[in-house]
């Protein structure tokens, strides 16, 4: 409680804001179940109401993503990985994520002088020959300056914005109340695995503000393709990098977002369409490593139609598992194999348990929509679009390490298009999906699963004493203990109460009839209307108990019909 007393003043400021801006974009409720009442009032006071009718104009999709960059860095940045979720958010939703801009004004140089001058160890100017003042560019986490090296060499210095790190670690402990809140207030969230996403998304922004990280991440890239002369990734000046600071080669060229450029400069737009996508499709099937963000911005076209990939704040990663599981469901998707997509999603389903027959019966639908249509016709975008749209339906969550995955297959499906609007991804993945699935059955390949498996069954074998003695000493303490949970046990105990309650009715009511008809052929005994009155008396109770029965089973049909 005192950690949680502390944590909220700590960040009194910066829920003021947030609350502010919730409230100005029509999320009032949403800041009553975070706690934020007492600032409503302040908050009110500080809201521009004359923005009322155009809020009113706005859909859902788009007052959450104006709120999300109106909150800041973190909160835009978390509304990006969002539109990495395509199997949890549908398009109109995603395509308001995909506006977000991390753009924001450019500091002036001498606020970032100091901090510059004390990573580098040394003024400015004795480091660099030249230093533009002017940045390249800014976002929120840091902006970039172009400058030279006294050997001649021109550089680029992304340096990291002062005092960026403690905002960001305030909007952390903030998303994770919301988090926390989300889950107790709709538990139908947890199937989304919320938890599971912020911690992605925490580990996303805080390798982003360590720019060492950056740095390792192209050193790697670069390393990967090493043997190819048709990509270039910038080189690392180590020397000069640290945590707030990250100083790599400028490559000069044509930026990615002037493609009209292209042809005057005599590029071929095909080729180069084509080499990109080579080389994204490389860094998931192959190499397990790959960028994250393949949006023009990233790109620069280099003479011979080269292409240089930059900035690689954002990556992602597949285990050899996954790769597996994703060339199998790619390959399954180009040659129309229902049974195997079924197989990877359920794969994938976790904890989650989706009506098997109505999946396999829906992802056959799936594929019979592209049955027979050309290779050169199929794009990409709208299979895993309305594959993403499926797994929505039967509530199944894509693993998170696969979810920037899909959306780089996407975004790099549209790029390709701009650059060359007969670019067939389809067609440039499928040869890849053969080679790949070539070499996992490759003699050397299976054999170094062998070994692998082998060795993980020789560690278990070599550990079962020690596990079976502890389960042991666990069942002899008590510590076992055997859960069996029965849905509806206790209406069931309530049906066979009621059961046992009519048939005892029922006997009683029997009982009576066949005795009073006994007594009324005994002669002598007081009499009732001329007759036995024992026997009148035991009619009268095998009645009442007999319309008693027949009420209560009326009831019950009732109670059950409605």
């Amino acid at each position: 409680m005192i950690l949680e007393t502390w944590s909220a003043m700590r960040d009194l400021g910066r829920l003021h804001d947030i609350a502010s801006i919730l409230i100005r974009y029509g999320f009032g409720d949403l800041v009553k179940r975070l706690g934020l009442e007492p600032m409503l009032e302040r908050a009110g006071r500080a809201l521009n109401w004359t923005r009322l009718e155009e809020l009113l104009s706005l859909d859902p999709p788009q007052r959450v993503r104006k709120a999300l960059e109106d909150m800041g860095p973190t909160f835009i940045k978390f509304g990006q990985i969002l539109a990495t979720r395509v199997d949890l958010f549908s398009p109109d939703w995603i395509a308001e994520f995909e506006r977000l801009h991390d753009r924001v004004p450019p500091l002036a140089f001498e606020i970032l002088r100091p901090q510059l001058e004390d990573d580098l160890g040394a003024p400015v100017t004795k480091v660099f020959s030249e230093f533009d003042e002017t940045p390249l560019g800014a976002a929120s986490i840091a902006q970039v300056h172009k400058a030279r090296l006294p050997s001649g060499q021109e550089v680029i210095v992304k340096i990291r914005r002062p005092g960026i790190r403690a905002t960001i670690e305030a909007d952390l402990r903030l998303l994770e109340r919301l988090v926390a809140i989300v889950e107790r207030e709709f538990p139908d969230a947890r199937h989304f695995h919320p938890q599971e996403v912020l911690r992605q998304f925490k580990l996303s922004l805080r390798n982003e503000l360590d720019l060492l990280t950056e740095a390792r991440n192209t050193e790697r890239a670069a390393n990967n393709f090493a043997g190819d002369p048709h990509i270039v990734i910038p080189r690392v000046f180590w020397e000069f990098c640290g945590e707030r600071i990250n100083v790599q080669e400028y490559i000069e060229g044509i930026p990615g977002r002037d493609i009209a450029r292209l042809g005057a400069a005599g590029f071929d737009r095909k080729l180069l369409a084509q080499r990109g996508a080579d080389a994204v499709l490389k860094m998931v099937l192959i190499d397990g490593f790959f960028h994250a963000d393949p949006h023009p911005g990233n790109f620069i076209y280099l003479p011979a139609n080269r292409l240089a990939f930059i900035d690689f704040g954002m990556v992602g990663s597949l285990s050899e598992l996954r790769r597996d599981q994703v060339v199998d469901l790619l390959n399954a998707i180009v040659i129309r194999d229902a049974p195997t997509i079924v197989e990877v999603l359920l794969d994938w389903a976790d904890d989650t348990s989706p009506s098997t027959e109505r999946l396999i019966s829906e992802v056959g639908m799936f594929v019979d929509k592209y049955h027979g249509v050309a290779l050169r016709q199929l794009r990409l975008g709208d299979i895993l679009g309305d594959m993403t749209a499926l797994m929505r339906e039967h509530r199944l969550t894509l693993p998170p390490d696969l979810t920037m995955l899909f959306k780089t297959l996407i975004t790099l499906e549209g790029m390709g298009r701009q650059i060359d609007p007969d670019f067939d991804i389809v067609s440039q993945v499928a040869p890849l999906l053969s080679r790949v699935s070539l070499e996992r059955h490759r003699p050397e390949a299976l054999l170094r699963h062998a070994q692998r498996n082998a060795g993980s069954l020789l560690a278990i074998l070599g550990s079962l004493p020690q596990d079976l003695r502890r389960l042991m000493r666990l069942v002899r303490t008590g510590a076992v203990k055997v859960n069996v949970d029965m849905h509806d046990l206790a209406r069931f105990a309530a049906l066979m109460d009621r059961a046992a309650s009519r048939l005892t009715v029922g006997m009683v009511t029997a009982s009576l009839i066949i005795g009073s008809s006994i007594v009324m052929t005994v002669s002598g005994g007081p009499s009732l209307f001329g007759l036995p009155a024992l026997g009148v008396l035991g009619f009268a109770a095998a009645g009442v108990g007999g319309v008693w029965l027949l009420i209560s089973i009326w009831r019950t049909s009732r109670r059950e019909e409605g």
